[in-house]
């Protein structure tokens, strides 16, 4: 098949190239705004009971968590003032009347809605919160608080009260406009830089633009197909970053095997033969490093949140686009260009003599030697190091990102800030306390009333608000006096317009409102959820919501979700490399290679940005904990990534065993032939990911250092030195497997090192020999080693 394809690239050059460019110029009028359609959210589990509970509320009582909140500062330092009231309530007005995309604002709650000294309050007096809920989580949430941040944020002279705007909406704008100047500004950074790599690596102008023609023809094409799966199931905007990032990495990884490749070939061949060769080898190692990325990232579908998801859409795609265009449309380019590809260097490109020479005396030659002469102190050295790094990572907490993953000095986070530290009460973290079937409303009032006052009892409960009323919570205040947890200080007929929202007409249903006075995306907020749905219940179906209910939910979910996700990595990739090389040596020691790498670049994660070491040099606010999404995206990705060199190198050493070489010799040769190529590559794709840690947003800047640690790690640590080491010491192990799996893979398997028989013949007259290369009496640089010649 591969060879049909570079015999019908090379012919076709110019029929491949125009659909190559056709398909980038109609991906890029259709995908290039995609951006604008995909989702902001995605982080919570779809069945979970706490998205069930969110959508009752949304369905029965047209009710949900606050989305947008004003802190109202009164200039004179009294909220109760009447000139600071009635402005206030002017505000809320205002608020209230706001609309986006044919939705209008559901609710508006204030302070002073209230009995005076509630918790709406700050601590001292001086501030208040407006609460207001629009009806929508995705894109209009994100374009009405865009417009309330510029319309709301106040400070007028002689006015009674300035005001500043936070809550989710206003959050997750900001955070959604930073990741895209982050994005742009990576851009900026990485691409130069790559180009310049490019032009140090490839030694000439040409065929450094080369792989940047494969990048963009893959990114423009996943743009298309996230487009088009968008249009059936919800896609995350925080794809794309991992879009440009794999698009532009594999690309460059894929072009620079196969031009390195092309070119050894060119030395001996014409340049259709040598495309040919080219194709039938690096382009099987293309093709299975682009399935072993694929297969690690496709584990992402296993988990039920859509953020997750959406990386394995992007990943997915943005693999398969990248070996697909390195093996079609790549050759198609090489035989455009010919030995055209060298043209316009930079600097000179070392002789076939010089590398035949290197094969024995190159840098990575003499490191594999060294190594392999002390494989057990530099095994044992290496992994003990490893450990030691990966050591934190049984530490690692998991969390929600929340306003702080904001850098200080956006309006945002400084709301959210003040919040913090001036109020007692979380009140846009409430938890709802769903009852689909409590009975009729004059009958349950009892049980209603003993509920509440149980959940009003848990620690870190600032109050509970329901239809019979409001009761005090842990250590909370209601107007300026201290209360007892679970007493009524409100009863329902006593403020009957704030009770009424928690019964729905025509329906059993009702709920309460359980307000934290911890923070809800944290570990306290955490085990505030647990003990709510710890607390008896009088009533059959209680369902509890909230963002601290989401988190555990969430949790739960990718706990659930990740053995199973292990499992298909480990499976697909023993799977792969075991048709790829035929050994089962092989395949377990990759796996263990790259979780004890994984192990490590997680405990430097844990180190940095959990616990905080270094967050003012990197410019972050640690939270204790780490987004519970990004470690298993990491890992998809960075397992991928080290496949796709494990593949490069152990193809170029299998080569050099099949043809007759002892195991050090061909791991002395094959890590020559391909530790610059990996190096090269992590290098390059260090530099986008390293782009990414100047993102002003925590969790980005945490993906970009973790993946450019782990990257390095994996292309200098673990090929450079513990490949080797344990291939040294397995011996010929390394290519052992059972009787019955050599027969499989001798019926199924695919390598790198292929016979050439069927090639078209070159240029010089063909000669009648049926020995093979070494011991035919020809002087003839067309002969490789191992080649049979026929008529």
């Amino acid at each position: 098949m591969l060879g049909r394809i570079a015999t019908f690239t090379v012919r076709r050059r110019r029929l491949v190239l125009g659909l190559a460019l056709l398909a980038f110029v109609a991906s890029a009028a259709i995908g290039g705004g995609v951006a604008e359609r995909l989702s902001s959210g995605g982080f919570e589990d779809p069945g979970a009971e706490s998205t069930a509970a969110n959508q009752v509320l949304e369905d029965e009582f047209e009710t949900g968590t606050p989305n947008i909140v004003l802190v109202v500062t009164a200039e004179g330092g009294d909220v109760d003032d009447p000139a600071v009231a009635a402005a206030a309530d002017d505000l809320a007005a205002e608020l209230a009347a706001e609309t986006s995309g044919g939705k209008e604002m559901a609710e508006v709650l204030s302070y002073w809605d209230l009995p005076a000294g509630n918790p709406l309050a700050s601590t001292d007096g001086t501030r208040a919160l407006v609460l207001g809920r629009f009806p929508d989580s995705g894109d209009e949430m994100i374009t009405i608080s865009d417009r309330v941040i510029e319309d709301y944020t106040r400070a007028e002279p002689d006015a009674p009260i300035s005001v500043q705007v936070g809550g989710l909406g206003p959050v997750f704008a900001q955070v959604n406009k930073t990741i895209e100047d982050d994005l742009v500004r990576a851009e900026m950074i990485a691409l130069p830089i790559t180009l310049l790599l490019l032009l140090f690596i490839f030694r000439g102008v040409v065929a450094a633009v080369v792989p940047l023609a494969i990048g963009a023809l893959a990114v423009v094409g996943t743009f298309l197909v996230l487009f088009i799966i968008n249009e059936f199931t919800e896609v995350s905007v925080f794809a794309l970053n991992l879009t440009t990032a794999m698009g532009l990495g594999l690309a460059i990884d894929y072009s620079l095997f196969i031009v390195s490749r092309y070119r050894e070939e060119l030395e001996h061949h014409t340049t259709e033969v040598a495309i040919r060769r080219t194709v039938l080898t690096a382009g099987r190692t293309v093709l299975f490093s682009a399935l072993t990325v694929a297969a690690s990232l496709c584990a992402l579908l296993v988990f039920d949140i859509a953020f997750l998801k959406s990386f394995a859409y992007a990943g997915l795609a943005v693999s398969a686009l990248a070996g697909l265009y390195a093996v079609v449309v790549l050759p198609a380019m090489l035989a455009a260009l010919g030995p055209k590809i060298d043209a316009l260097p930079v600097r000179r490109r070392r002789t076939a003599e010089a590398r035949a020479a290197a094969e024995a005396t190159g840098f990575w030659h003499r490191a594999a030697t060294f190594v392999m002469r002390r494989p057990i102190p530099i095994t044992v050295g290496i992994v003990a190091l490893l450990l030691f790094l990966g050591a934190p990572t049984a530490g690692m907490k998991l969390g929600f990102p929340d306003d702080r993953v904001l850098p200080p000095g956006k309006s945002a986070r400084d709301t959210q800030d003040v919040i913090r530290q001036d109020f007692s009460a979380a009140e846009a973290g409430a938890a709802a306390v769903v009852i689909s079937n409590a009975g009729p409303k004059a009958e349950r009032a009892d049980a209603v009333d003993g509920y509440a006052a149980a959940l009003a009892q848990v620690d870190g409960v600032t109050r509970v608000d329901a239809e019979t009323g409001i009761y005090c919570g842990s250590g909370a205040t209601l107007a300026g006096s201290a209360c007892t947890p679970g007493d009524l200080v409100v009863p329902a007929e006593a403020s009957p317009d704030l009770t009424e929202r928690f019964s729905a007409e025509g329906t059993e249903a009702t709920y309460l409102s359980v307000v934290p006075s911890v923070e809800p995306l944290s570990p306290a907020g955490e085990a505030f959820a647990s003990d709510l749905r710890a607390v008896a219940s009088p009533f059959d179906d209680v369902e509890i919501g909230g963002q601290s209910a989401q988190l555990v939910d969430a949790k739960s979910s990718i706990y659930g979700d990740v053995p199973l996700a292990l499992a298909i990595i480990a499976v697909i990739t023993f799977v792969l490399l075991f048709l790829m090389f035929g050994s089962v040596v092989v395949p377990i020691k990759a796996l263990a290679l790259n979780i004890l790498s994984l192990s490590a670049t997680f405990g430097a994660m844990v180190f940095i940005f959990q616990e905080g070491h270094g967050s003012g040099l990197l410019g972050f606010t640690p939270t204790g904990t780490i987004a519970a999404t990004i470690p298993v995206l990491m890992f998809c990705v960075a397992f991928g990534l080290s496949m796709d060199y494990e593949v490069f190198l152990l193809s170029r050493i299998k080569e050099e065993h099949d043809k007759g070489a002892d195991n050090i010799t061909s791991v002395a040769r094959g890590l020559e032939r391909t530790g610059g190529i990996v190096t090269a590559a992590a290098l390059l794709i260090s530099v986008v990911f390293l782009a990414f840690a100047t993102s002003e947003v925590s969790f980005i800047k945490l993906f970009g250092i973790g993946l450019t640690l782990a990257v390095l790690l994996d292309a200098f640590i673990i090929r450079g030195t513990l490949v080797p080491a344990f291939m040294r010491l397995a011996g010929d192990a390394n290519w052992w497997a059972p009787g019955w799996m050599k027969r499989i893979h001798a019926r199924i398997g695919i390598s790198e090192h292929v016979e050439l028989d069927d090639e078209p013949a070159p240029t010089e007259p063909a000669l009648d020999l049926t020995a093979t290369a070494p011991d035919a009496s020809i002087a003839s640089d067309d002969v490789d080693e191992g080649d049979k010649l026929r008529v």
